[in-house]
């Protein structure tokens, strides 16, 4: 088969992206590329087993995710918050950009972030009036094909089944299909 990433371009029908999970994982449907006999097949996430052969190797991520979207007290301003750098500073995505440029603020609970500089990338250093934990109220980042806030189900659902160390800001979906078993 080939190896052109333009060879696997397929279209892909709004109406069939979940906009949410299965009740049971393994239940997804899963496209197979069998190289040797260049056939495609759709199966099911819980047949994985009987498809690996001695040899392969799975990388999984562990990571869970953090509920790392937040929006401004008006709601005028998305923020994807990357990472604590140190007390009252953090890095983050904006939505939109133009609204929170050098030196622009808004406000998160009555705390205030305003924008210390913003780097190559687009990512925003902010610091915030007052040092308080930023995770705490917020929600799942979705992935940008799901139409829908996210609840608190998103919570446990948009988490792998091994997830342990916290710090991802984005759902490692290829893995949310995997079951304990």
């Amino acid at each position: 088969m080939s190896v052109a990433l333009s060879d696997y371009d397929y279209d892909l029908p709004r109406e069939l992206i979940a906009q949410r999970p299965l009740e049971r994982r393994g239940d997804s449907r899963m496209m197979v590329l069998d190289r040797d006999a260049q056939t495609i097949e759709h199966r099911r996430f819980r047949e994985l087993k009987r498809l690996l052969h001695p040899g392969d190797l799975l990388v999984l991520n562990d990571t869970r995710v953090l509920p790392a979207r937040r929006f401004s007290d008006d709601g005028t301003v998305e923020f994807l918050l990357l990472e604590r750098l140190g007390p009252r500073q953090w890095k983050c995505l904006v939505k939109p950009g133009r609204k929170m440029l050098l030196g622009a603020s808004a406000k998160i609970d009555d705390v205030i972030l305003q924008v210390e500089q913003i780097t190559a990338d687009g990512e925003r250093i902010v610091v915030l009036d007052e040092d308080v934990d930023l995770y705490a109220g917020g929600s799942m980042p979705l992935p940008p094909y799901i139409g829908r806030a996210s609840d608190e189900e998103d919570k446990t659902r948009y988490q792998t089944v091994f997830a342990q160390t916290p710090g991802a800001v984005a759902a490692p979906t290829a893995g949310l299909h995997f079951t304990p078993e």
